[in-house]
């Protein structure tokens, strides 16, 4: 082997600093934001409560972030909740599942018992399968999302007609996916943000044969309707919620956000989600900024984050929560 020259080792050198300065300001970027839209968002809602906006996703998002948060802001959540799951007599809908889901969701993240909310199983809702079902494909994602986030057992519910079991969600979403791969809403062409949703809830089944093929048709659905500037586009309009979506689903399932997949023109998806990013620490949904800082799309690119973190840190996913249950 021939030894460098002093030039050839000095430029070696040279390339190496700038691959580790590079690597480590990607680093900084994403680390900043995600401290800078934590701020933001405990500035915005001072008491967070039981509703989907400024309550729910953002206490569960702050909890998996990894940020420092004071006690006492989780602390307010819980009793806005208790207080709200005591006037509703434990009953948050008749007809939204999903706001059992939500719920649970948050408060696994922050450590305290789905279980036992005021006196009221909110788990056990989720465990009446037509109830759950009856929301759409929504009610399924989101059902399985909650019980698997603390890999909880589906109480029994004598008031259902039909008791649900993990399966049943599993098989329910498998009947679900569009002829050529996907999932939607309504209609028959895929969706961005419900294939991805529905990847999130699929993943942890990923060792099911059928399940593993569903997935990767899902995940070439997202591969090909990603725009070449690396965002997504749903309901006409190129967002960051649909970008927030997909990293997720990606992360979840323990695809590199540099897969070549999901790089166009050279712009991955996390690239592409903090071109929605504004100096205050907000997103905003579009990407010219008209409707100005957003609520829901700072939410939803505030986890989008977190999950990213998790992912380079080698902690659990976003919603594999069996790390606070320990």
């Amino acid at each position: 082997m021939k030894r460098q020259t002093g030039s050839k080792r000095t430029v070696t050198l040279l390339l190496l600093l700038s691959l580790l300065l590079s690597l480590t300001a990607c680093g900084k970027s994403q680390e900043t934001q995600l401290e800078k839209t934590a701020g933001y968002l405990q500035a915005q809602v001072a008491e967070p409560g039981a509703a989907s906006i400024g309550g729910d996703w953002l206490v569960f998002g702050l909890a998996r972030s990894g940020v420092k948060v004071p006690q006492k802001y989780y602390d307010t959540y819980y009793n806005n909740v208790e207080a709200a799951v005591r006037e509703k007599n434990g009953v948050l809908s008749e007809r939204k599942y999903t706001e059992y889901s939500r719920t649970v969701l948050a408060l696994t993240a922050i450590g305290k018992d789905p279980a036992s909310v005021a006196g009221y199983d909110l788990l056990k809702p989720l465990a009446d399968f037509e109830q759950v079902t009856k929301q759409g494909i929504n009610g399924t994602i989101f059902a399985l999302l909650a019980l698997d986030s603390g890999n909880y057992e589906i109480p029994e519910n004598p008031d259902a007609a039909v008791q649900a079991t993990r399966q049943m969600y599993v098989d329910e979403l498998l009947t679900r996916e569009l002829p050529d791969g996907g999932w939607t809403l309504t209609g028959g062409e895929p969706d961005v943000d419900i294939t991805a949703m529905t990847l999130q809830a699929l993943a942890k089944y990923h060792d099911q044969a059928d399940v593993a093929a569903a997935v990767e048709r899902g995940l070439a659905v997202l591969s090909s309707l990603q725009e070449q500037d690396g965002g997504y586009t749903s309901w006409g309009s190129s967002n960051s919620e649909s970008v927030a979506q997909v990293i997720v689903a990606l992360t979840e399932l323990g695809v590199p956000l540099d897969d070549e997949r999901f790089v166009k023109n050279g712009v991955t998806v996390e690239d592409a989600l903090l071109r929605f990013a504004q100096e205050s620490g907000a997103f905003v949904h579009v990407l010219d900024g008209s409707g100005g800082d957003d609520g829901m799309a700072t939410e939803q690119a505030f986890y989008a984050l977190a999950a990213i973190h998790r992912a380079e840190t080698g902690e659990t996913t976003l919603y594999d929560m069996t790390d606070v249950m320990q």
